[in-house]
């Protein structure tokens, strides 16, 4: 009996490596969760975690449970070095993230050397465009939204315009005043200001506003965080309340309107999405996002949703041997919850963007 007892044990012993779960895929996140641009890391992370949840709700990839690795990067070049470390350290599959171009400066050369594919939801610098990396974006240029921006503008009339930028972003707020002094000054407009702010609880805005003003304009333009604009449209409430304000599409969220109040009223913004999409495919999300984080979704939500999503179908298509990077730019294009994502060979797409006006409080979509 104990003979038949010993070789019913080394039975099980064999049996157990093979009979558990299969192993999970792990994905790494990494933004901002406590600086002065945590809406857009807090809200990409709530996109990613619900992707993550219904993906594994329908049964994971091939039966693999996926499971996320969060990293907060703080803003700051430090904590995101650290943060990328951390993830390629686990040895995860692959990274959600990074969500500002400044962290993308400090992550991209360390997700390269260490061969993990990073898909970022809403990096958009040209300093990322066209390079032959591991880094799959998923937003357009700001090359694409500011000369965007430069002809909406211009058509309004506001042909001479006071811009303020954060140099603590500088890769993105420098990339997209550049490209918005060239569209805008090929259309016959004037920059007549452009005002650098250190994104800062520190900073003095009503002195930003007031060099703005030191030379006559038709309009304010701001390219910073959701928490700055809010400041910089107070200060401009209060010194030139008749003047028409604008702002570039990162501070595009909800908490612009939480702490901007009246005095974002009548701002023209830019969303990567479409507030207003009837479709089942996004009332679904948005049924899903609302019931789950008890907040609407901003722009970071729905593309990190995307960005998760075209991971976990490039490793449910990946083919043995296969690289995910190779993966990700041969089976598209992918499905996104508005639009189809077609890569190009170095992980670039394109993106339509839909032009809002703050009103009663909401975004209101531009017909």
């Amino acid at each position: 009996m104990n003979r038949w007892l010993w070789l019913l044990a080394l039975l099980l012993a064999g049996c157990l490596p093979g009979c558990g779960p299969p192993k999970a895929i792990h994905l790494g996140f990494i933004g901002s969760l406590s600086d002065r641009g945590s809406d857009t890391g807090e809200d990409g992370r709530n996109g990613m975690m619900l992707a993550v949840e219904q993906r594994n709700q329908a049964g994971g990839i091939h039966g693999r449970m996926v499971e996320i690795l969060v990293q907060d990067d703080g803003m700051d070049p430090g904590k995101s070095h650290l943060a990328i470390q951390t993830l390629v350290s686990a040895q995860v599959d692959a990274v959600v993230g990074p969500f500002s171009s400044a962290v993308a400066t400090v992550a991209v050369p360390l997700s390269n050397q260490a061969g993990i594919v990073m898909v970022s939801p809403t990096v958009t610098s040209t300093d990322f465009v066209g390079k032959d990396d591991f880094l799959i974006r998923i937003n357009r240029t700001t090359r694409d939204n500011a000369k965007d921006y430069a002809q909406v503008l211009y058509q309004r009339g506001q042909h001479r315009m006071a811009l303020a930028y954060d140099t603590r972003n500088a890769s993105y707020s420098l990339a997209w005043l550049n490209a918005f002094k060239l569209a805008y000054g090929a259309l016959g407009g004037q920059v007549v200001a452009a005002v650098a702010f250190e994104s800062d609880a520190r900073t003095g805005f009503g002195d930003v506003v007031r060099k703005m003003l030191a030379q006559p304009s038709q309009g304010l333009l701001f390219i910073g965080s959701a928490i700055d604009v809010a400041r910089l449209a107070q200060q401009a409430e209060k010194l030139a309340p008749q003047m028409p304000k604008s702002a570039a599409e990162r501070a595009s969220t909800e908490l612009l309107l939480e702490l901007g109040g009246r005095s974002v009223e009548g701002l023209l913004i830019a969303q990567a999405f479409n507030r207003d999409d009837p479709s089942e495919r996004y009332l679904s999300f948005h049924r899903a996002f609302v019931a789950r984080f008890a907040r609407e979704p901003s722009f970071s939500a729905v593309l990190a949703y995307d960005a998760t999503n075209v991971l976990c179908q490039a490793l449910a298509l990946q083919a043995p041997g296969q690289s995910l990077k190779d993966s990700i730019l041969q089976h598209g294009p992918f499905q996104g919850l508005q639009q189809s994502i077609q890569f190009d060979r170095f992980g670039d797409t394109a993106r339509k963007v839909f032009f809002t006006e703050v009103r009663g409080g909401k975004f209101v979509l531009l017909k």
